[in-house]
């Protein structure tokens, strides 16, 4: 009996212990070493980040990891505010073919975390008719950050006999949806308009100013009655987006291979230019020439669904890829996949790692190499440097760790060994558990 009260005393000792040792200490989380790149803070150099209770606590030279219940060794990859793509197409699951309310589109945590990505904004699957679906369908169940972008047409982005209709863009009740989701809904759509009517660029206006929020335009197929100049210096607002900006549809690049002096215009009005790349929306030449003049895209997207992600398109980092093989400086790549779109969307409380925002982060690895990278028709160009993901925070967790950076070797662990992560850093550890001290579990 007294050997049996010994042994109980010893180990509730050594839990009060290890409780004691993790509450004493200040951080969750320390990446240690990595180079930062935070464009909002203009900083780019080596630097530790700790992380407490989901949150940036701060950016140091030095951080002394005895602070920290958790320490990864990020030397030699680049640390970023997780990446903010807001051009997808992520609202599925209603079996509609043939559809970006359905089939076309797809589940944003199998393609965003893997490549960096903690934030999307759909881009106009859902109108303010099927938005509740939506929500209830993708947006709570999901890990990822899911935002959108309303369609102007009331039933979304469902295909030709949808989307041509003019009688569902109407501004009211899009924007009364949108002032009821002010968390979720950053934008108005209008897109795929085939027809000479300024009806779905006006309407979405219309709604996107009561709402107080930007429209981004897919400016459908191209047509004299309403050309891209009036658009872009006369339509749009200063903040609105126009998206697919290196398509080349609709007359963003002159016969002579310049640009056409409406995109210069439109800049200087406030108007903001995206990617969008898409399984038909980026060129190699129309971007190589409008980048070399200097003409830059404000913010870097992908416009994922289930035909680009298999085509040109692939994915985020993929799309990066693209403007580091034109000349682009890692440092303006970031800032065009981070803060740039959170302010887009009016959204600045992601995208940046200050102390006190939300540790969405990034862990990178710039490949040196010989690639190659395909546009919309499938010609290649060659590059030379490849990002690749290592490692995704989302509020502070890790949920995706592609080369186990954050894990013991499984020959220093008990031979009957269980989980290794803990919930204080780990999004997919069993709940309830117990914390261990930090030397247990720090790389």
């Amino acid at each position: 009996m007294a050997l049996r009260l010994r042994t109980v005393t010893g180990v509730l000792a050594l839990l009060i212990a290890g409780g004691a040792y993790a509450q004493a200490q200040k951080y969750d989380l320390l990446l240690k070493g990595g180079h930062v790149i935070d464009p909002k803070n203009k900083l780019s150099a080596v630097r530790d980040v700790a992380i407490a209770g989901g949150r940036i606590a701060l950016v140091a030279e030095k951080i002394d990891p005895s602070e920290a219940f958790k320490s990864v060794d990020v030397s030699g990859l680049y640390v970023t505010p997780g990446l903010v793509d807001i051009h997808v197409h992520v609202y599925t699951g209603t079996g509609e073919p043939h559809s970006y309310a359905g089939d076309n589109s797809v589940y944003p945590d199998g393609f965003t975390f893997r490549v960096g990505v903690t934030t999307v904004a759909d881009a106009g699957g859902a109108g303010w008719r099927n938005f509740s679906d939506f929500k209830e369908r993708v947006i709570d169940r999901s890990r990822t950050r899911v935002l959108s972008f309303l369609n102007i047409v009331g039933h979304g982005m469902r295909g030709g006999r949808y989307e041509q209709n003019l009688q569902d863009m109407e501004a009211k009740p899009a924007a009364e949806m949108a002032l009821s989701h002010k968390d979720l809904i950053v934008g108005i759509k209008t897109a795929h308009y085939a027809g000479p009517d300024w009806t779905p660029v006006e309407n979405a206006v219309k709604a996107g100013t009561i709402a107080n929020i930007p429209v981004m335009v897919d400016f459908g197929s191209n047509k004299p009655e309403r050309p891209i100049s009036v658009l872009l210096t006369e339509k749009l607002r200063p903040g609105d987006i126009y998206t697919h900006v290196y398509s080349g549809l609709r007359d963003e690049q002159l016969e002579s291979g310049a640009i056409n002096p409406a995109l210069i215009e439109g800049r200087k009005r406030g108007v903001i230019f995206d990617v969008g790349h898409g399984g038909g929306s980026f060129l190699w030449r129309v971007a190589v020439p409008l980048v070399k003049s200097g003409f830059l895209p404000d913010s870097i997207s992908t416009d994922l669904h289930i035909g680009s992600m298999n085509t040109g398109m692939k994915d985020m980092l993929n799309v990066m890829d693209k403007f580091l093989a034109m000349g682009m400086k890692l440092d303006d790549v970031i800032l065009r996949s981070t803060w740039n779109p959170a302010r887009e969307i009016k959204r600045e409380e992601l995208g940046h790692l200050s102390p006190g925002a939300l540790a969405d982060i990034a862990v990178l690895r710039l490949q040196k190499g010989n690639f190659g990278f395909i546009d919309m028709y499938g010609a290649r160009m060659n590059g030379s440097q490849k990002l690749l993901c290592e490692l995704t925070l989302r509020d502070g967790k890790i949920v995706y760790d592609l080369n186990g950076i954050a894990r013991p070797d499984w020959t220093t662990l008990p031979k009957d060994y269980r989980a290794t992560g803990d919930p204080r850093w780990d999004a997919y550890a069993p709940r309830g558990r117990r914390p261990r001290p930090a030397g247990r579990t720090t790389r």
